[in-house]
């Protein structure tokens, strides 16, 4: 498990000039501005541009995903906003979204601000669903092939093994530690059980408020960096607050 000291080796030579020149190298003239964005496992700029709109830079983590896996993030994006789905895709330069400089591999965006989403403004969330269904329904028409899914091995067993196995767990806590993973295991299974053949498709799999940016009556939904296989609810759950009763009618 990467700690914040893994990312900051990881991004110790992006620094400014590099950043600037990466973009320079698409064709941009930039005009030296720069404004770190949040994110967690890659960084993020907005870069300004000589009498354009600024855009964004992303680059990837290095040694995070491949080449190949990379390619799917985007070629969803991209799938999804050629079917006017608010979805912020790459930018196309010489046909290709993924680029080189240096040491890094970037991406370039399209500039979209925007506040966080009211969670208590139903017929908001009632679009925002009818998005992720339709974002579910291109999801499901093919599987990737170089992404991983989400399921209880790889987030729940491998994670507890991993770390039992790296020491993070102190010894005498073991024993709980184990026992309790275990409980939790067996609802998760009860809860796959009680839900019946549930389908496993391409999702965004980290859709948060964070990732939809909100601004007047348009909506622009951000960041695949994480999309997976997986099951529909994951794209769900994260907008829910409140107790049970303030939840139902979100959930509806």
């Amino acid at each position: 498990m990467p700690t914040s000291q893994d990312f900051n080796v990881a991004f110790q030579e992006l620094k400014p000039d590099l950043i600037l020149s990466s973009v320079e190298s698409l064709g941009y003239q930039t005009d030296g501005r720069l404004l770190a964005l949040n994110s967690y496992e890659n960084r993020v700029y907005r870069v300004g541009l000589e009498d354009e709109a600024p855009l964004v830079a992303k680059f990837y983590r290095p040694g995070r995903w491949s080449d190949d896996a990379i390619q799917e993030e985007q070629a969803i994006s991209m799938d999804l906003a050629e079917e006017e789905i608010p979805v912020v895709a790459p930018l196309v330069h010489d046909g290709r979204t993924l680029h080189e400089y240096g040491n890094f591999r970037f991406a370039v965006y399209p500039c979209r601000g925007g506040r966080a989403p009211d969670l208590d403004n139903m017929p908001f969330l009632r679009q925002l669903g009818r998005f992720v269904a339709r974002i579910h329904l291109i999801g499901e028409t093919k599987d990737y092939l170089h992404r991983p899914r989400l399921d209880i091995a790889s987030y729940g067993e491998a994670s507890r093994d991993y770390l039992l196995k790296a020491g993070f767990i102190p010894e005498e806590l073991i024993p709980a530690y184990t026992s309790l993973c275990e409980h939790l295991f067996e609802s998760i299974h009860g809860c796959y059980a009680r839900a019946g053949d549930s389908r496993c498709l391409r999702i965004h799999a980290d859709f948060h408020p964070s990732n939809v940016l909100v601004l007047e009556d348009q909506l622009h939904i951000v960041d695949f960096d994480d999309t997976r296989m997986g099951p529909a609810v994951q794209d769900l759950w994260m907008f829910l607050s409140g107790d049970r009763a303030e939840q139902t009618p979100q959930l509806e």
